[in-house]
């Protein structure tokens, strides 16, 4: 007969257990509490905010989360509440088996403080199962001359429960013959006997039909059963019997499937089929019955699927022999398992802060590190350790958890990130190891300015450039990154001739390319220089500074400037004097240009482009100087035109011109009779007033003469007194006297006695002119007469070149008139 298991009531169940859940804090790094198993999922275990000391809504704010290792998640925390509360079904059976305390222990890390706290849950049993035999059945076969008595095993229930609620006692149905024996063993497992009251009679019963029911403690009480079956056989004297009461057996873990373990050996004395003894086990869970094979005939037990030390290290079998007569005989088979460095170390990342800034101190946290090895004893001891090149270490913490710091300054622009390996090793033979690797990010801070290649720049641009034009381009590079990398140029102030330089050069802030705002030109300034800054977007900012020189490249971009012969402004027309007797390279005059650009677009070369008489005149082709091609003749014109052209030698070449009228005459009153001649008078009322002029000009001429014989007396008496000196002196030879000097690369005359008439004949009146003479009879020095007209009248000894003697130099003689006509002449003589 069966007996009918009772159901539980889980809703009072568990109303019955709410009340055990009792938290506490062993020291201040641990929490405990107690709740009964297979409650529903989510419901409460404890109030752990308040066991931690904060409001329910700051554990997600600082990081507050369960970590644990390996095992399926059992508990969670509320998000709202704060509470610890079920994540799934909680099985006692399932976690701790049998064991006397059933503990579940996990941690619990505040992140913002890298703080780690032990909880420890312990699971107290309820009466969910009910005892239960291995078979529904069981045949027992019995002698008929068997004596009263005689005990025959029976087999054993299980309960996965414990205490109270775990097996408490059997029953058996009431019969004539048989009764129910309990025994006890050293352990305290009690298992039950089937005791012979009265002899048996095969004639009179061959089948006894009879109910074992094992019970539990529990409430409700639960209850399970199985059907035995006795069956009187004929007498069967002798019972099987085991060479060895208990075989023990020490295999390592590693061994493949199919080994043979050990060979169990039981013998009857009967025989037929009396004394053929058959192997079996008896009281065998189903997880051991997958893991060993027993040959039923030999008694060779073999592994019949792999083992594994960590998770299960001992197995106790339970051998039965059984003859051909039903006589029974058991024998206990203790298999011990010894481990073997099979589990490579286990290492989890359980907190890890990146990126970390590169000015992070020593010691500042980076990860936290839980290693485990399912190993025991020498295997399981873990050593942890990472590549001594790093700027890291590792810090043991509590348990088996290590920290991983910084060791030392961290800079991001020589490494920007790390791939940190972190190995750990146990303490097997040999050792097994297992790394793990993750990639920590450095992060930038403005620790570097921006960096020119070079400290100076220059660069060479020509003159007139456009406005807007790019002239240079300067780069700076910073090795930070995003905002701290980021680059703006900067000019510093200044100003040139006056105005801010902002006015002539822009930079673009983002590329660093300048630009012309104006068009410069090179007579104004040669060069200009500027100060550029490079700084970056970091806080606080960060900047340098590099010079840059631009050199202006001088274009040719003006025309020569004839000086020399000036144009008059009255609309005269200006003559120069060239007396009949001149020889061929006589001196007429001298054209005088210069040319506001430098270098070789200031060279100037002079060409004569168009002559009134050809080859009667020519021109110096760097002096300018207009001097007689040949003998003046007779027939020559006593007004004679002369274009001169002065041009440059730059690209394109720019050109002047000016037009000398010379008179060809050997004397003044010559000139003034040729000019009449040239020139009828007009009115008759001018006649009279003409000769005066002409007696006019005849006594300064005379006045004149006396004048040049008198300084002609004076020359001749030092010449020979400096050739008296010569020949008493060390043997100088004189210099020559020159009739021009060269000044500043320009040939331009010295000055001269000039006497000018003006003569109108409009006017009843006449204007004589007689300037003070200038000497000029020392060499002009550069310095000082650059700053002044080429042309300007030069004081006496105001401009020596070094400390050079005076060399005498001819006087010049100019004598200009001009005649109501509108005709200025201009009489030049030389001595």
């Amino acid at each position: 007969m069966i007996a009918q298991r009772n159901l539980p009531d889980r809703t009072q169940l568990v109303v019955l257990c709410l009340f055990l859940w009792m938290p506490w804090e062993s020291g201040a790094q641990e929490i405990r509490y107690s709740v009964p198993e297979e409650l529903d999922k989510g419901s409460f275990v404890g109030n752990i905010s308040a066991d931690l000391g904060l409001q329910p809504r700051e554990l997600a704010g600082r990081g507050v989360r369960i970590v644990s290792r390996g095992r399926t998640q059992l508990f969670s925390l509320h998000p709202r509440s704060g509470s610890l509360i079920t994540a799934g079904r909680v099985d006692r059976e399932e976690l701790c088996a049998q064991s006397a305390q059933c503990l579940v222990s996990f941690n619990i890390l505040i992140e913002d403080r890298v703080k780690l706290l032990r909880v420890d849950i312990e699971v107290t049993d309820i009466n969910d199962n009910a005892p239960k035999f291995q078979a529904e059945t069981l045949d027992i076969k019995i002698n008929e001359n068997v004596a009263p008595g005689t005990r025959f095993p029976l087999p054993e229930a299980v309960d996965p429960d414990v205490g109270v609620n775990a097996l408490q006692s059997y029953q058996l149905s009431p019969s004539q013959h048989f009764s129910l024996g309990v025994q006890r063993r050293a352990n305290g497992v009690t298992y039950p006997e089937l005791v012979l009251e009265r002899a048996l009679d095969r004639e009179e019963e061959a089948l006894h039909r009879l109910v074992l029911t094992a019970s539990d403690g529990g409430s409700p009480l639960r209850s399970g059963t199985v059907l035995v079956t006795v069956t009187v056989f004929d007498a069967n004297d002798n019972a099987p019997v085991f060479t060895l009461p208990e075989y023990r057996v020490r295999v390592p873990e590693n061994l493949p499937v199919g080994t043979r373990l050990l060979t169990v050996t039981a013998t009857d004395k009967d025989e037929g089929a009396n004394g053929e003894v058959t192997y079996s086990f008896r009281k065998l869970p189903d997880t051991q019955l997958l893991k060993f094979q027993l040959n039923k005939n030999t008694g060779e037990i073999q592994i019949s699927d792999n083992l594994d030390y960590e998770e299960t290290g001992f197995y106790e079998l339970e051998i039965q022999a059984e003859d051909g007569g039903a006589y029974l005989a058991t024998a206990k088979v203790l298999i011990t398992v010894e481990d073997v460095n099979d589990n490579s170390p286990e290492v989890t990342i359980t907190s890890l802060s990146s990126p970390v800034t590169e000015d992070s101190p020593p010691g500042t946290f980076i990860a936290l590190l839980n290693v485990h090895d399912l190993d025991s004893g020498q295997n399981g001891e873990i050593t942890c350790s990472i590549s001594e090149n790093l700027p890291f270490k590792l810090e043991k913490s509590i348990d088996s958890y290590y920290r991983l710091v910084t060791s030392s300054r961290l800079d991001r622009e020589h490494i920007p990130s790390y791939n940190i390996t972190v190995r750990a090793t146990d303490g097997g033979s040999p050792p097994l190891s297992t790394e793990a690797r993750f990639i920590l990010q450095v992060e930038d801070v403005n620790d570097n300015p921006p960096t020119f290649s070079h400290t100076s720049y220059f660069t060479y641009i020509p003159e007139n450039n456009p406005r807007g034009s790019s002239i240079f381009s300067v780069t700076a590079l910073d090795p930070d990154s995003k905002e701290n990398a980021q680059v703006i140029y900067s000019l510093a102030e200044d100003t040139i001739q006056g105005a801010p330089l902002s006015s002539y050069i822009s930079i673009n802030s983002d590329t660093g390319i300048l630009y012309a705002l104006r068009s410069f030109d090179y007579e104004q300034f040669h060069e200009l220089h500027v100060l550029v800054t490079a700084s970056d977007s970091g806080n606080p900012p960060l900047n340098s500074s590099a010079s840059l020189s631009v050199f202006l490249v001088d274009q040719n971009d003006n025309t020569p400037e004839i000086l020399y012969p000036a144009l008059p402004t009255d609309g005269s027309t200006g003559v120069e004097l060239a007396p009949r007797s001149a020889e061929p390279g006589y001196l007429v005059t001298k054209v005088v240009a210069v040319d506001r650009d430098s270098g070789q677009n200031a060279w100037l070369s002079y060409r004569s482009l168009k002559a009134s008489e050809p080859g009667l005149f020519s021109v110096g082709l760097h002096t300018g100087e207009v001097r007689t091609a040949r003998a003046l003749m007779d027939r020559d014109a006593l007004k004679q035109s002369l274009v001169v052209s002065v041009q440059d030698h730059g690209q394109p070449p720019l050109s002047a011109t000016i037009t000398v009228t010379i008179a060809v005459a050997d004397s003044i009153p010559e000139v003034l009779a040729d000019l009449g001649s040239l020139e009828p008078p007009q009115h008759s009322d001018a006649s009279s007033l003409t000769l005066y002029l002409v007696v006019a000009v005849a006594v300064v001429s005379c006045v004149f003469l006396a004048f040049v014989i008198m300084l002609l007396a004076l020359k001749l008496r030092r010449w020979h007194k400096s050739h008296l000196l010569s020949t008493a002196g060390d043997g100088l030879v004189g210099m020559p006297a020159s009739h021009f000097v060269g000044v500043d690369g320009v040939r331009a005359f010295l000055q001269t006695y000039s006497h000018e008439v003006s003569l109108t004949a409009d006017s009843r009146k006449s204007h004589l002119i007689f300037p003070q003479p200038n000497y000029a009879d020392t060499l002009i020095s550069q310095d000082s007469c650059e700053k002044k007209d080429p042309l300007s009248l030069l004081d006496d000894a105001k401009c020596p070149v070094e400390d050079s003697p005076l060399v005498p130099v001819s006087s010049i003689f100019f004598l200009s008139m001009k005649i109501g006509g509108g005709l200025n002449f201009r009489l030049v003589a030389w001595w």
